[in-house]
């Protein structure tokens, strides 16, 4: 059975991509580098770049079928990471001790490395298609702006995501909101005059934050909601006339974003606005079906014995299901989930290699 060159080599891709910028935004140099990778292992590759500096990449080889058994996804950007806070350089993609550091080690750089090592060496015979995509921390922007016409059909997508190479079967969904309140304007000397947007948003943010009845998932577990910022005033002698906040809110089978909101607007009060910024639906796949059982054995032996996991974060599958056609989800990735966003992160060498024959498998076997 004809091959690729399996000599691609997943660290030293993982150490160039923790060494490309793409921290919140320039991701089209980390998508350039991958594309070279696939285009010398003989991929049909796409890059597209709907914003300047950010971009996806599609890649697609072997025979044309109208439903590919694979597809393998991750982002290629990574949150922002100040080098003042840092014990080494964030961009430096060094190894030490066992472990590659730098932003997006974890999360997600060495699972998308991983993925392109293992797709490079699989028999060329056997179609398997790979999805990289931008923006992905910030609402899965990339992947909201890939071309369905670009994607084949999947029967399995699997989410490079960081999971300590432990298999996951979904997520929670995520639903961004912006609250706003508006008042009246007046001398801080004179605050009776004027109507406070300040305060009336800030006690329905504590009645938000305090809230202990968000419903529970038997399968995802708690939905939960977060006031992420807060912003009002322009200066301490003028009554704030606007008052905004962002809310996070994790949404959960029987909890979804229709309910959320109502829920919200109901702690809220009628004077105070809800605008949907991000609506993500979760993702659940069924551990009980054949298919799944089967990929979760070649991925992590025993796991289809063990009670299936959901995560509490989101992932592009939020979005790239609906363009696949459906396919099975299972989230599996070499990062440390505790290690994703945090400061000095890293990745274990050990877990890279692992997921590299754990995807490698699996493509076998598709």
């Amino acid at each position: 059975m004809d091959t690729a060159d399996r000599t691609i080599d997943a660290l030293e891709l993982a150490r160039r991509l923790v060494r490309t910028d793409t921290r919140a935004g320039g991701e089209r140099a980390a998508a350039d580098l991958v594309a070279g990778v696939l285009d010398g292992a003989g991929f049909d590759v796409r890059v597209d770049e709907p914003e300047a500096g950010r971009a996806n990449v599609v890649a697609r080889r072997g025979p044309a079928v109208p439903r590919v058994p694979v597809t393998l996804t991750g982002h290629l950007d990574t949150v922002p990471a100040d080098p003042s806070g840092w014990s080494f350089d964030p961009l430096g993609g060094e190894v030490r001790d066992g472990r590659l550091l730098g932003r997006g080690s974890s999360d997600m750089k060495a699972g998308v490395a991983c993925q392109i090592a293992a797709a490079a060496g699989a028999a060329r015979d056997r179609p398997v298609q790979l999805v990289f995509t931008f923006g992905e921390e910030t609402g899965c922007d990339g992947a909201a702006r890939l071309d369905p016409a670009s994607l084949v059909p999947a029967d399995l997508l699997v989410v490079a995501e960081p999971t300590a190479n432990r298999t996951v079967l979904g997520h929670k969904g995520a639903l961004w909101l912006r609250a706003t309140a508006r008042g009246v304007s007046a001398h801080g000397s004179r605050p009776e005059l004027g109507r406070n947007a300040l305060a009336a948003l800030a006690a329905a943010a504590t009645r938000v934050h305090e809230h202990r009845g968000w419903p529970v998932s038997p399968t995802h577990g708690p939905g939960t909601v977060n006031v992420g910022t807060f912003h009002a005033g322009v200066q301490p002698n003028l009554v704030p006339d606007h008052a905004e906040m962002r809310l996070d809110v994790r949404t959960v089978p029987g909890f979804g974003s229709d309910a959320a909101v109502a829920a919200i607007a109901e702690l809220c009060g009628p004077d105070v606005g809800l605008e949907r910024l991000v609506d993500l639906p979760g993702v659940a796949t069924d551990p009980a079906s054949a298919n799944v059982a089967r990929v979760l054995e070649l991925l992590a032996p025993g796991a289809s014995a063990r009670e299936p996991v959901y995560a509490t974060y989101f992932t592009d599958a939020s979005v790239l299901t609906g363009m696949l056609g459906g396919p099975d989800v299972v989230i599996y990735g070499p990062g440390d989930p505790e290690q994703a966003h945090v400061t000095d992160e890293s990745c274990s060498v050990r877990l890279i290699e692992e997921a590299v024959a754990a995807f490698r498998r699996l493509l076998a076997d598709r």
